[in-house]
């Protein structure tokens, strides 16, 4: 046996029911050309013990649907993962974790196998996207041995490029939210920060179709073309 062999994971052992589960489970469809109210849309949000990818764990998931131009409130999604091993910290108790929340909540596997379930083949939304899809995919990886497929866009990146007249240095879940006006009365929380970018989501959503932009695949491609002009003007 190869060391690398020696230093890969070992894939999880999983119930038949489990594998049916996943078996059963729809391809992820690329970025399409139907419009954007057309398209459901997952909003996700992750609570995690810390920020480094690779070393911290999903403590707790918050999605909700965006479907025929609205958030439907009725597709809401929300797990507390069952982690009574993680160390109680600043980054913990922020979100409201505490240890006895964290004793209770659900397998691991049975709660990413339901957030599965509900993103279906939705491509997903989140603010500061590719932290969340690093995240996701090695929690998906260790507890079900399944590889994430998802198209992930990031309204972190939407917000600065329909909006090239704000300015706002490193801007965060917050800053747009003040600039936007909305009114939030609980942060912090996965399902709740889940709702907040959901809402933000629609006022881009609105921006991009006055900006001749009215499709998941032409909001991609010109986000591939301004993290291009980014990159080459820090560059400069």
């Amino acid at each position: 046996m190869s060391l690398f062999a020696w230093l890969r994971p070992s894939a999880p052992e999983l119930d038949h029911a489990t594998r049916q589960r996943l078996a059963r489970l729809p391809k992820a469809a690329p970025l399409g050309v139907c419009t954007l109210r057309e398209q459901r849309w997952v909003v996700l949000d992750l609570e995690t013990s810390g920020l480094n990818p690779n070393r911290d764990q999903v403590l707790s998931v918050g999605a909700v649907a965006i479907e025929d131009g609205a958030i439907d409130f009725a597709q809401q999604f929300e797990r507390t993962l069952h982690r009574p091993l993680q160390k109680t910290n600043a980054s913990v108790l922020i979100h409201g974790l505490g240890p006895s929340a964290l004793a209770a909540g659900c397998d691991p596997a049975e709660a990413l196998l339901d957030l599965l379930d509900f993103i279906g083949n939705s491509p997903v939304l989140a603010f500061h996207a590719p932290f969340d899809q690093r995240m996701l995919a090695r929690a998906l990886k260790e507890s079900l041995g399944y590889r994430l497929h998802s198209p992930f866009l990031d309204v972190a990146e939407l917000a600065p490029m329909l909006n090239p007249d704000t300015v706002l240095r490193e801007a965060g879940l917050d800053d747009w939210v003040a600039r936007f006006g909305l009114q939030v009365e609980e942060r912090h929380h996965a399902s709740a920060d889940a709702l907040v970018t959901a809402e933000l989501a629609l006022i881009l959503f609105s921006q991009a179709r006055r900006q001749q932009l009215d499709s998941p695949l032409q909001l991609e491609q010109r986000l591939r073309g301004w993290r291009r002009r980014k990159a080459h003007n820090h560059g400069l």
